[in-house]
C-alpha cells in the first residue's frame, strides 16, 4: 500500500499534533538554535550596512595615512607607539611627488579630555561634552566632501589666519541651539569663543545607528595647532585620481619611505582605505557569527537527539500500526518515508517557530533601541529552515529504518 507524499505529510502532522506537548519539548533545542543564528545574523547584517555606508562617506578613492592602525587618535600597539609622528608637511610633498594623487588634506583630533577636564561646548543655558573636536585643513572639505544643512565651510584665508570659526554637526547644533539657527552665533569651546559659519547635514550610516560626525566640531587646522600645541596625532587623507587608487597607494608608500627613511617591509606608518577597514570589520563580525553558530549547533544537537528519541518511542508505540500497513502491502520504503517525514515535520516546525521568534526579537530590538539597526537577511531564513530540515533527516534515519525492519507477523502480535 503505497502512500502519496501529501498523505505522508498529513499523517506526520496528525502524529505531531496528537502529541503536541511532547513534540514541543522535543523541538525546543532546535527553536533556540535557529532563533540564535537568525537573530545574530539580522543584527549584524543591519550593523554592517550602517558601517559600510559610514565608511563610503569617507570616500572610496581616499587613502588614510596615520601613525597607528585603527583610529588616528588611538594609541595603537606597543610597537606603533614607538613610531615617529606623521608630520602635516608630508601632505604637500605627497601631492607634489605622487602623480596618481589628486588632493591631500590634514586633520588632527582633539582628545575628549584636555588639561585635566572634558572638552566642552556651551552657550548660555546649554552645554554638552558629547563632542568630537577636529582641526581640519580647508582641503579636507574637498577630499571628504560633506553636505551642509545651512551656512558654509570656512575659507582658506580664515584657516590660514587661525580664526576661531567652526562648522558643527547636526547633533551639536541641536544641543547648543535647539530653538534657533546656529549660523552666525558664537559658543565657548574649551575656554575659547568660536563663531559658527556652517552646520553639516546629518551623516549617513554609523556604528549602532550613531555617526560621530553628527557631533563633530570642525575648526581650522592652524587654530587647533595654536590652541593645542602638544598634539601630534595627525591624519593625512590622500584622494587618488579616479581608478588609480592602487597605483596611488604604491606611490604614497614609496614617498613616505623616502621621507621617513624606512626600508620596504619595515614601514613605520599605516595606510588604509575604506575597503580595508570594512574587511577588518567583517573579520570581527565573522568571529561573532562563528560563536553564534557554535551555540546554535549545541541547540540543534540537543534537539536532534530529542527527535531521535521521540521517534524511537513512536516506533514502539505504533508497532501494531506498522504491522497492519505491511500486511496491506506497504513497502519498506513507504515505512521509512513515513517516519522520516514525521521527523522532518517536527524539526521543520521547530525551524519555522525559531525563524518567527527571531523576526519578532529583531523587531522588538529595533523598536526599543532605534540606534541599533537590524535587517533580517533572506539567506539566514533559508539557511535556518534548511538546517532544521536536515537535522530531522539526519536524526530520523535510524528510527525510520528500525520501523521498516519490523517483521509484520511479530508486529501484528504486539500489544
Amino acid at each position: 500500500m503505497a502512500m502519496t507524499p501529501v498523505e505522508n505529510i498529513r499523517m506526520a502532522i496528525e502524529a505531531v499534533w496528537a502529541h503536541r506537548f511532547r513534540s514541543g519539548l522535543t523541538i525546543l533545542g532546535i527553536v533556540i538554535g535557529i532563533t540564535t543564528v537568525v537573530t545574530v545574523s539580522s543584527l549584524l547584517t543591519g550593523l554592517r550596512k550602517g558601517v559600510v555606508t559610514f565608511f563610503e562617506e569617507f570616500g572610496p578613492d581616499n587613502i588614510f595615512i596615520s601613525k597607528v592602525t585603527g583610529p588616528p587618535q588611538g594609541e595603537g600597539t606597543l610597537k606603533e607607539r614607538r613610531r615617529r609622528p606623521i608630520r602635516p608637511e608630508y601632505a604637500e610633498t605627497i601631492e607634489k611627488l605622487c602623480p596618481s594623487v589628486e588632493r591631500t588634506s590634514v586633520s588632527i583630533f582633539v582628545p575628549g579630555v584636555t588639561r585635566g577636564r572634558p572638552t566642552t561646548a556651551k552657550v548660555p543655558g546649554y552645554e554638552t561634552d558629547n563632542v568630537e573636536v577636529a582641526g581640519i585643513s580647508p582641503s579636507g572639505f574637498e577630499t571628504q566632501p560633506r553636505e551642509l544643512r545651512e551656512g558654509r565651510v570656512y575659507t582658506t584665508d580664515e584657516a590660514s589666519r587661525g580664526e576661531r570659526v567652526a562648522v558643527i554637526g547636526s547633533n551639536t547644533a541641536g544641543a547648543l541651539f535647539p530653538a534657533s539657527s546656529a549660523v552666525g552665533q558664537t559658543f565657548m569651546l574649551d575656554g575659547g569663543e568660536f563663531r559658527v559659519v556652517g552646520v553639516f547635514a546629518p551623516a549617513k550610516g554609523g556604528f549602532f545607528g550613531e555617526n560621530g560626525l553628527d557631533r563633530q566640531i570642525a575648526i581650522p587646522l592652524r587654530t587647533a595647532q595654536m590652541r593645542y600645541p602638544g598634539l601630534d596625532k595627525y591624519l593625512i587623507v590622500a584622494k587618488a585620481r579616479p581608478g588609480l587608487r592602487d597605483q596611488a597607494m604604491d606611490e604614497v608608500a614609496a614617498t613616505l619611505r623616502k621621507l621617513r627613511r624606512s626600508p620596504p617591509g619595515n614601514d613605520d606608518f599605516n595606510l588604509s582605505t575604506s575597503d580595508s577597514i570594512i574587511k577588518r570589520f567583517d573579520a570581527l563580525t565573522g568571529l561573532i557569527v562563528l560563536v553564534s553558530v557554535a551555540i546554535s549547533a549545541l541547540g540543534l544537537l540537543v534537539g536532534g537527539i530529542g527527535v531521535m528519541n521521540i521517534m524511537l518511542v513512536s516506533v514502539t508505540e505504533r508497532t501494531r500500526e506498522i504491522g497492519v500497513r505491511k500486511a496491506l502491502g506497504a513497502r519498506r520504503f513507504d515505512i521509512v518515508l513515513q517516519f522520516l517525514m514525521e521527523a522532518v515535520t517536527l524539526t521543520g516546525l521547530g525551524g519555522l517557530i525559531g525563524i518567527v521568534f527571531s523576526i519578532l526579537v529583531t523587531l522588538v530590538v529595533s523598536a526599543l533601541v532605534p540606534s541599533l539597526p537590524s535587517e533580517v537577511p533572506v539567506w539566514a531564513v533559508g539557511a535556518g529552515f534548511g538546517v532544521s530540515v536536515a537535522t530531522g533527516l539526519f536524526f530520523g534515519v535510524w528510527p525510520a529504518f528500525q520501523a521498516a525492519r519490523l517483521d509484520p507477523v511479530e508486529a501484528l502480535r504486539y500489544e
